[in-house]
């Protein structure tokens, strides 16, 4: 089965075509590729196996017309064309969805109420679907598959927040969890790679990019994270704010003569790494301009600080593990971002291997030392393999 898997972000469309064995756990790579700063210049690569990269700029407008591109080149570029199926990658479940579902006009409709809780990701998704259900039609199959599943199950004391009971009932509010597709595909990637089975392994998952959030993981199941009712809670991100007083809102409000909406959309588009730098949301230019731009390093160190604080809470919320793991963009790619976070951790029983840590960029592997109570390893993240396994599962059920 053939599984074209669209992964919408907030300005980009990540994708990849699956061949999908009926193990499901066996796949094949057929093409993959992006399109970046979807709404601005936009430019794309794409990837027909081992072949030549396609890189060109581009005017894409909206998440519409990026999966559009995409399906376009699909069906010109010899043996691949048309998928027998498409699963799409929704931040968002909310209440209504708890697992994986097949595509239809009410679940559409439903995802587009979401919208208001992912204001930067669910609008983006619900795009991509109705490009693909438009130039597809109803004879291929489509599947959601939810960043927040995988932390539907966490205990209710971890789940609620301490506002008034009947409020919370009414309006659905708890806190939800997001980056679910990557903090499930980490915790069995690290199983497979230290030879262990995903039931037994007891860690703390910090996937670390654009957006960022951590995890605590008991037998292969999260029982926390630092995302909630929205994705703005938290750690610190490229532009969103993470943790802070409530109070804040309404103070800016009241002091900016703005209303609660604008200051909301300040603290996810304006804040984070941009808002404390001033310069950039972008890691990399931040860690290069560490040394002489004092905002730039402020905006590091809070962003690793806050970090630091979460591994710790969660260590002791699980009472113990026996790894932590970091993932994504900066935490695949940044030994100075680990080094920050990891440094001093000893009494907790992580000693980063500075050697190892330096030479791991970009690919996985283990940068603990030897004499670490608790293993530290780098994880490339692969979403898309989720979200593939998930498509083929619901279809064939």
């Amino acid at each position: 089965m053939k599984i074209l898997v669209l992964n919408c972000g907030s300005s980009t469309l990540k994708f990849q075509l699956i061949e999908v064995e009926d193990s499901d756990r066996s796949q094949r790579k057929l093409a993959r590729g992006i399109v970046d700063r979807v709404g601005a210049k936009a430019n794309y690569r794409f990837i027909a196996g081992d072949s030549t990269p396609v890189e060109k700029p581009a005017e894409v407008r909206n998440h519409e017309e990026a999966a559009g591109l995409i399906i376009s080149w699909l069906q010109s570029t010899p043996r691949l064309g048309n998928p027998d199926a498409a699963g799409h990658r929704v931040v968002h479940g909310g209440q209504k969805f708890t697992g994986s579902v097949a595509i239809d006009d009410a679940v559409l409709g439903d995802l587009d109420v979401l919208c208001d809780l992912a204001p930067l990701h669910n609008p983006a998704a619900v795009g991509g679907i109705r490009a693909a259900r438009k130039i597809f039609g109803a004879t291929t199959p489509m599947v959601a598959v939810f960043d927040t599943s995988f932390h539907h199950g966490i205990p209710e004391y971890a789940a609620n927040y301490a506002i008034p009971y009947e409020l919370a009932l009414k309006y659905g509010i708890r806190r939800y969890g997001f980056h679910g597709l990557a903090h499930e595909y980490d915790i069995a990637r690290y199983a497979e790679l230290d030879g262990k089975q995903v039931s037994d392994i007891h860690a703390v998952v910090m996937h670390l990019g654009n957006g960022c959030s951590a995890s605590a993981i008991r037998n292969g199941r999260s029982v926390d994270t630092s995302m909630g009712f929205t994705p703005l809670e938290g750690l610190v991100m490229g532009t969103r704010s993470g943790d802070l007083d409530p109070a804040l809102v309404s103070y800016l409000a009241r002091k900016e003569n703005v209303d609660a909406a604008e200051v909301e959309s300040w603290l996810n588009k304006r804040s984070g790494l941009l808002g404390v730098s001033g310069l950039s949301s972008d890691m990399r230019e931040l860690t290069a301009a560490y040394d002489e731009n004092s905002r730039a390093r402020l905006a590091v160190d809070l962003f690793c600080y806050r970090a630091r604080k979460y591994i710790g809470a969660y260590l002791a919320a699980l009472g113990g593990a026996e790894a932590v793991i970091f993932s994504g963009g900066i935490g695949e790619n940044s030994a100075l971002v680990r080094r920050l976070i990891c440094g001093d951790m000893e009494s907790l029983g992580l000693r980063l291997d500075a050697a190892a840590n330096d030479e791991i960029t970009g690919r996985e592997g283990r940068i603990s030392s030897r004499d670490s109570r608790l293993a530290i390893y780098v994880i490339h993240t692969d979403e898309e393999a989720i979200i593939a396994r998930e498509t083929a599962r619901i279809i064939r059920a």
